[in-house]
């Protein structure tokens, strides 16, 4: 095994924490303290959080959080990284610690679908009377995701109960699996379908991130790569085989490479290649690479002169203020 000098953290616990303001506060000072940074929401129904520090400091902190008795068995899923995943520290109270905002919210310790280890899920994911549905967002879905598995047509988690009701004859009466990147999201997605009416409802138990290490099943039957919400943006799952699912924005062809639209209003996320993006000069529209705020512009000091340059080759080989 490789010795890479940093690592990433990836956790979560639903656990009551009666004052997540003074928590978050408490927290932040502690990794600050240790030198990590990441990302870390508080809320009353417990943590989630992905940082990323040395083996020694995030180490210290996986032996802080295990010696709270409220986190005492609280897994951690590790990556090893070549630095750090994040440029700054947040730790944030929330209202949830997963945005679902339903009208009577799911408790996990009360109401979950069954919790199913990687060989379990790879077994019933080739089961014919299996729906495998990503509860996770398009973009995440289109650079990677389960063989055979429905995208559901949403852009925020929030989204995901009013898809499923007006998609229900798709699921009735078949065996639900469902999963996403650390398994947080479908403690309560799951919980929920129960509670709609779903019976034969199970979650990947760890998310993706645990079903890509796992030694039996090795990732397989995944293709393409798990969107990650770092710095990183992608790592790989399947180690037996890898299938690239992702399509550059502009030409369709195979691509991995996720970046953010340069207009700062739209900063829609797009995969896109190296060399589109500088034809595109980072825009997905027409609007947004002409847009007085492109970033792209900025970042590379073009002179209005060079910036119709780029239009007029745009123009030429796709069409007229090609999108």
């Amino acid at each position: 095994m490789s010795q890479k000098e940093y690592r990433v953290l990836l956790y979560y616990q639903y656990v009551t924490i009666e004052d997540p303001e003074t928590f978050a506060q408490e927290h932040l000072d502690l990794c600050n303290e240790l030198g990590l940074k990441g990302r870390i929401l508080v809320a009353n129904e417990g943590i989630n959080g992905t940082v990323s520090g040395t083996v020694e400091q995030t180490q210290k902190y996986m032996d802080a959080m295990h010696n709270d008795p409220k986190f005492e068995d609280m897994p951690f899923k590790i990556d090893e990284a070549d630095g750090h995943a994040f440029k700054k520290m947040h730790c944030r109270p929330r209202p949830e610690l997963v945005t679902l905002r339903l009208e009577d919210d799911i408790n996990p310790h009360d109401l979950t679908g069954e919790y199913l280890e990687p060989k379990e899920f790879y077994k019933r994911m080739q089961d014919e009377n299996t729906i495998i549905l990503d509860a996770r967002n398009d973009y995440e879905y289109d650079l990677g995701h389960f063989r055979g598995a429905i995208r559901p047509d949403v852009r925020t988690f929030r989204e995901l109960p009013d898809w499923v009701r007006e998609n229900k004859d798709q699921l009735e009466g078949k065996q639900i699996l469902t999963y996403c990147t650390g398994g947080i999201r479908c403690e309560k997605f799951s919980g929920w379908l129960k509670k709609e009416g779903f019976e034969n409802v199970g979650q990947l138990h760890g998310g993706i991130a645990t079903y890509s290490k796992d030694e039996d099943v090795q990732g397989q039957l995944w293709d393409g790569q798990m969107y990650v919400f770092d710095e990183r943006i992608s790592v790989p799952v399947n180690q037996v085989e890898h299938v690239v699912v992702g399509k550059d924005y502009f030409d369709g062809e195979p691509c991995e490479r996720y970046v953010n639209c340069a207009e700062p209003s739209c900063n829609k996320q797009i995969i896109c290649s190296e060399e589109n993006e500088h034809k595109y000069m980072r825009g997905c529209t027409h609007e947004c690479r002409t847009s007085e705020r492109n970033r792209y512009v900025e970042e590379h000091g073009l002179t209005e002169e060079e910036v119709q340059e780029r239009l007029k080759r745009i123009e030429e080989e796709d069409g007229v203020q090609a999108t």
